[in-house]
Formats: structure tokens, C-alpha cells, sequence
């Protein structure tokens, strides 16, 4: 492709809008366009990263037993209330109406699509496993699009989904899509952590994030530098820090006059934050929920609301607090009635805690649990931490930010048992089929490989993925020798089988140099007056600093030799 002809422009600026290195880079470099608020065009330089892309992911979906086909994008809403998950899911689905007002929304993932196809597919264990795929487009109404292509409202999306007869099987094929997964990034040049993660609202039992860590993260990852624990932030367990625990002393008392927050309350008592009880209240559904927790430690939302099945959760107000005869900012588990109280573990890690008094400026010192009062349920509700032991080996944990490249998950009868999918096994009795279920973000995935691979100049593609293996610049074209040889270079790598992005613009030096760097095209071939003179070609590979004269004759010996994997 020469350049000239190239539907593409660079910019010298970052744009306004773009608040991450992949949004700006990618921008600028013509490899998108925004349309609108989290929607994109892909340019043919994008689009040329996004096929490669999907070649690699097709490869490894077919050597691992996939079977690729095409799922529509309109889905009856019927279809999906059959799980409830349109409820779950909330307002993240778009919805539309037909011309005769039947429900339809548009995919923001397809399992109920593939179960309803399995449902008419599946009659014997005979009929078992099978995995089929699809790359298709998703739509998720998100309500804060950020960063480009990490967090968009239409994307390209490969998903994949296993049928199986017995657990045992879909161990097995969800071992062999982690080893697949590992293959699709580490050939697309992006190192990955798997890490243990929470199913949010797909359902199911055990699930796996593949995180490619970047500052730009929207997640954070505990991970055991010593071990081999790592998790998503939203599902991480850790060892806390161990408060005094003596012999409970009897409860006292004790005026607060305006302290509310636990900061307040410790530095009025001279105590260590860890020594008291914080009471923070949910709405999850239509009840009000009591999450009591040490004083240090936070609530993992996302946690608590897996103990009530994906119901809504989200913070009371002072007005709901009082109307359960709660006092706000003071508020005790001692006493209360009527209201579930949810404890984390912490609480049974120390004694003689702080807590509320259940009335204005006032607290109650040496609180105990369980002689005190009682909880309905007792579980870790907390968010791990930087410096927390890890739950296997004791030892630091560490955190990092993290994209998620990929999502792995064991959905178990989480969606075939709501959709009636059943099969009659080797003794004739009837039996729910298991699934697992597999997902990779093809768009965010070109971001993260983005965010991975820059500089202060540009992108640095890996060489599987970039748009074009070689950018080929032609200096003083104006010369008829040179534009002559520039040309016929063009020809002969062209004719070996390279991908060039022939520069052939009127355009100086250091533009072209430094769109090069933009576009971050791994290599880069000059041709100028001296070039010529010497039999040489000029040779720069995008991740280095220092350029190399080849001669001509064995330039395509050279280049096959830099561009292996």
C-alpha cells in the first residue's frame, strides 16, 4: 500500500477527548474514528490489526475443537427472560420494539441464543460435548464509555460455548480454552495473568480473567509475588492484620460528641482504626441490608451482592436508615431487629471492638462478637489489599492494574437448568447438560496491545498483529534514481511475500520518520541519494534506537530473519 492512496491522516496532537495512551495513539495514528459516545470505526490500518487478530483467535479456537458459526444480534426479549437475566443485566441492554411492538434487544452476549440452538440440537449423551464460536458484534448501553476501545457500547467480541454431559468434561475443555487463551495472547505478544474472577452477571460457578497489566486498567489485581495466587480485586481473599484479642471486657458507654466516621470516632478515642466496628447500609432489592465489617477494611460490593443473587445493591439513604430505627453515623448491630446483618469474617479477628450506640454522640466500647449480638450471616465481605497475607502462603500481597483481555467461565446448569436443557444419559435418565462459556474482547484487545507497546514516539505493534510488517520510507523522491529504486524495492518485497507501507508521500524527512514511530510498523527501510550510492538499504527496527546499513542483495534474507516470532 502506498502510502498516498492510504485512507488515513496522522495527527501531531493528542485529541481532547482521549483519556488513555491507546485512545490517543490510535487516534492519531488514523487507526479510528469515533462516530459518537463509545462507538468507533475501525480505518483500514485498524481494521488490518483487528482481522490479524481474529485469524489468530480462529486458529486457536479450531485447534482447540471449536466449531465457528453466526448467531443473530437481535434476541426476543422472551428468550432472555426465560433466565431473568435481562434483569441482571439492567440497563446495560439496549431495547428496542419491532413495527408491531414485539421486545427485541440487541446481544450484549449470547448464551441464551446458544442454549436455545442446544436445546433443539441435544437429545442423547451421544450428542456430547461440543464447543462452537462465533465473532460477532455486542452492544452493552455502557453508561460511561472511557478509553477509547477499552470501554465501548458496540464491539467486536469472540465468544465460545461447551456442552457437556458431567463436570469432569467441562474441566477438561475449560483447561484446554486456558491453554488456548495463553496461545491467542502470547502470539499476539501480550503477556497475560490468569487470574481467579468473579462471574458477575453471566452466572455459573468458577471463572477466570486473562489480565494484561497497563496504569490504564480499569481493574486492580492481587497477585502473590512468592506464589501463584492472583485475582481480580473483586473476587481477592487475603490474610488481615491481626487486632489485640484478649478477654472481652464488660461494654461501656462512652460519649462521641459529632464523631460519626470511624477516622473521627478512633482519633477522639486514640485508638487504632482496626479496633472498631463500621456499619455501612444496603438497599439490595427492596431490603435493607446491615454490612458490618472492622474498621479498616472496606466492603466488597461486589461480594455482597453475590449473597443476594445479582439483586440490585446500592447504598441506603440517612432517610431509609432511620425509618428502620437506626441512627445514622452511630448506627450498633446491638439490638437490631427487622434488618439482615451481613458480617464480614474481620469481625471474629480481635475483641473488645467500638461500636455504635445506636443514638446521637454516643459509642459503646468492648463490644464482642458473638456475645453481644448475632448476624444472619457470617462471610468475607472485605477488599483484599496491597500488604494483606496471601490465603495460601501468608506472604505480601501485591497490587496492579490490570485490562481484561479475556473471560473464561464454568456456567455450570446456570443457564441451560432456566431453559429447560436436558439430555437422557447412558441409563435413559434424563440429566441437565453443564456449559462453560469463553469470551475475548477482539476490540479491547487491539487497545491493550496499545497500551502494552509505546513509547514517547508511538505504538510499538508486536509483529504478529501489526497493520504492515515493513514501512518503507523513499527520501528526495523528487530524484529520478531514487524514485526508480524506491519503486522497485517496493516490487521486490511485495513479490517475497512482505506487507509494506510504502511512505511515497512529498512530504520531509522527519515527517515520515515520525509517522513511522506513530503507526509503530516494526520495521523501517530508507531509501535516500546515500542509500543508492552505497548498495545499501537502511534498516531500523521500531524497537530500537540505532539504525543498521544492510546490502541489497540479502535484505530479504534479513528481514525474515528480524520479522521471526
Amino acid at each position: 500500500m502506498r502510502f498516498s492512496q492510504l485512507f488515513a491522516r496522522t495527527l501531531r496532537e493528542n485529541p481532547a477527548e482521549a483519556d488513555t495512551v491507546s485512545h490517543q495513539l490510535l487516534v492519531r495514528g488514523g487507526f479510528v474514528h469515533q462516530l459518537a459516545a463509545g462507538i468507533y470505526s475501525y480505518l483500514p490500518l485498524g481494521w488490518r490489526v483487528l482481522r490479524k487478530i481474529e485469524t489468530i483467535i480462529r486458529q486457536e479456537m479450531d485447534a482447540a475443537g471449536g466449531q465457528e458459526l453466526g448467531m443473530p444480534v437481535l434476541h426476543p426479549v422472551e428468550l432472555w427472560e426465560e433466565t431473568g437475566r435481562h434483569l441482571a443485566f439492567g440497563d446495560i441492554v439496549f431495547n428496542i420494539k419491532d413495527r408491531k411492538g414485539h421486545s427485541l434487544l440487541l446481544g450484549p452476549t449470547h448464551e441464551e441464543v446458544v442454549t436455545s440452538l442446544a436445546r433443539r440440537w441435544i437429545k442423547s449423551y451421544r450428542d456430547l460435548p461440543f464447543l462452537l464460536y462465533q465473532i460477532q458484534t455486542k452492544f452493552r448501553d455502557e453508561p460511561r464509555p472511557r478509553g477509547g476501545l477499552l470501554r465501548v457500547r458496540e464491539f467486536p467480541m469472540k465468544d465460545a460455548y461447551s456442552f457437556h454431559a458431567d463436570s469432569q468434561s467441562l474441566d477438561e475443555t475449560y483447561k484446554r480454552m486456558a491453554q488456548a487463551y495463553k496461545n491467542i495472547f502470547n502470539r499476539c505478544g501480550l503477556p497475560t495473568l490468569m487470574v481467579e474472577a468473579d462471574s458477575g452477571a453471566i452466572g455459573g460457578k468458577d471463572s477466570h480473567e486473562f489480565m494484561v497489566t497497563a496504569p490504564s486498567g480499569e481493574d486492580t489485581i492481587i497477585y502473590c509475588p512468592e506464589g501463584d495466587y492472583s485475582a481480580n480485586a473483586e473476587k481477592a481473599e487475603s490474610v488481615k492484620e491481626q487486632a489485640d484479642k484478649g478477654a472481652p471486657l464488660a461494654m461501656e458507654d462512652v460519649a462521641t460528641p459529632g464523631m460519626k466516621s470511624i477516622e473521627e470516632v478512633a482519633g477522639f478515642l486514640k485508638i487504632p482504626p482496626k479496633k472498631t466496628l463500621k456499619a455501612v447500609f444496603y438497599v439490595a432489592g427492596a431490603n435493607l441490608v446491615f454490612a458490618l465489617i472492622r474498621g479498616d477494611l472496606d466492603v466488597n460490593e461486589t461480594k455482597l451482592r453475590n449473597l443476594f443473587k445479582g439483586a440490585e445493591l446500592r447504598l441506603a439513604t440517612d432517610e431509609e436508615i432511620r425509618a428502620a430505627g437506626i441512627e445514622p453515623g452511630y448506627a450498633s448491630p446491638i439490638g437490631i431487629k427487622g434488618v439482615k446483618i451481613v458480617a464480614d469474617i474481620s469481625i471474629t479477628n480481635g475483641s473488645n471492638f467500638v461500636a455504635g450506640a445506636n443514638r446521637k454522640d454516643a459509642h459503646i466500647k468492648n463490644v464482642n462478637y458473638p456475645r453481644d449480638f448475632s448476624v444472619d450471616i457470617i462471610t468475607d465481605i472485605s477488599t483484599a489489599k496491597e500488604g494483606e497475607g496471601c490465603p495460601r502462603c501468608g506472604q505480601p500481597l501485591k497490587a496492579t492494574r490490570g485490562i481484561e483481555a479475556g473471560h473464561i467461565f464454568k456456567l455450570e446448569t446456570a443457564i441451560s437448568g432456566k431453559m429447560g436443557v436436558n439430555f437422557l444419559d447412558k441409563d435413559g435418565i434424563s440429566q441437565t447438560v453443564i456449559m462453560g462459556c469463553y469470551g475475548i474482547g477482539v476490540g479491547r484487545l487491539l487497545a491493550a496491545a496499545v497500551e502494552y507497546g509505546n513509547d514517547e514516539r508511538g505504538i510499538i505493534w508486536p509483529p504478529p498483529i501489526a497493520p504492515y510488517q515493513i514501512y518503507l520510507v523513499g527520501l528526495s523522491l523528487d530524484q529520478p534514481q531514487v524514485a526508480s529504486a524506491a519503486d522497485k524495492l517496493y516490487a521486490e518485497l511485495q513479490a517475497a511475500g512482505f506487507e509494506i507501507l510504502f511512505d511515497d508521500r512529498p512530504e520531509t524527512a522527519g515527517v515520515k520518520f515520525n509517522d513511522a514511530d506513530l503507526l509503530g510498523i516494526p520495521i523501517r527501510l530508507t531509501v535516500s541519494p546515500r542509500t543508492i550510492k552505497g548498495g545499501v538499504v537502511e534498516v531500523k527496527l521500531r524497537r530500537g534506537k540505532e539504525s543498521q546499513m544492510i546490502p541489497a542483495g540479502v535484505l530479504v534474507e534479513r528481514l525474515r530473519e528480524l520479522l521471526k516470532p
